[in-house]
């Protein structure tokens, strides 16, 4: 957040992969600073061949099931932890869970923590190499996930006030015309929008996105996917073709927004 007041952002949204535990911190903080807040999250589906991650934005009242649906998820999130673990061992990597939990400092270990330790093991030369050859989907280190079902992911947060919105499209890996039919069919599963801008698309490709998904009814919104110093490529506020990310997608998702006093 105050990163976010240092570069003049006037709103943000904290959409962490399958959980919310930081949610009531950032809206804390954000208040303070006088930035609007969209509490969120990003929920993994199970999409062949490529990866399906569904937003959650504006989930302003989320429920017990939501929070034992994220706690169920989490336990798998560590027993495949430790399956990718045995992985990087059997290749020859020596190390345990506490070196990787060290790696994380505190925070939900994950793949790029993995790709961390291979680089200060000496295994690759960068983490970005570290997921092309070996923890990306389909590579020796790779271990699926548990996931939300798509149409109960969708109904979790709908019943928080939020909007449902297709992360990154094109990580789906279908052809444009493909993906045309998947987006029509998303709409009627229920679906409310498509992250048409994101920072590792063509400026070009996010227009394209922006037009197939408004001639489908969807609502259209722009990310910067920001990961902090695990991706420095990716700077906050920042979206395709390096260009700041406008109020009028936040205005487009029409969200009843619940304001915090101030601390």
């Amino acid at each position: 957040m105050e990163l976010a007041a240092r570069r003049g952002l006037s709103a943000l949204a904290v959409t962490d992969h399958d959980t919310m535990l930081g949610l009531d911190r950032a809206a804390s903080r954000a208040a303070d600073l006088d930035i609007r807040f969209v509490p969120g999250i990003e929920l993994e589906i199970m999409f062949i061949p490529g990866e399906f991650h569904l937003l959650g934005l504006g989930l302003f009242h989320p429920g017990e099931e939501f929070a034992s649906t994220l706690t169920f998820i989490d336990a798998k999130r560590v027993e495949r932890n430790f399956a990718i673990l045995e992985r990087i061992r059997e290749a020859g990597v020596a190390a345990d869970m506490d070196e990787v939990q060290a790696i994380a400092g505190g925070t939900i270990v994950g793949r790029p923590h993995f790709a961390s330790l291979l680089v200060q093991r000496k295994f690759v030369k960068t983490k970005q190499l570290a997921f092309t050859k070996y923890l990306a989907k389909g590579r020796p280190f790779y271990v699926g996930r548990e996931t939300v079902p798509l149409e109960k992911a969708i109904d979790l947060i709908h019943a928080s006030g939020g909007r449902a919105i297709l992360a990154h499209p094109l990580s789906l890996f279908l052809s444009w015309g493909k993906l045309q039919l998947k987006l029509n069919e998303l709409k009627e599963i229920g679906i409310d929008g498509i992250e048409a801008y994101h920072p590792t698309a063509t400026l070009n490709a996010c227009r394209r996105l922006e037009t197939m998904g408004r001639n489908l009814g969807f609502m259209i919104t722009a990310g910067s996917d920001f990961h902090g110093e695990n991706r420095p490529d990716r700077k906050l506020g920042i979206t395709a073709g390096d260009r700041k990310i406008e109020d009028s997608f936040l205005d487009g998702l029409e969200l009843d927004f619940v304001e915090r006093p101030k601390a």
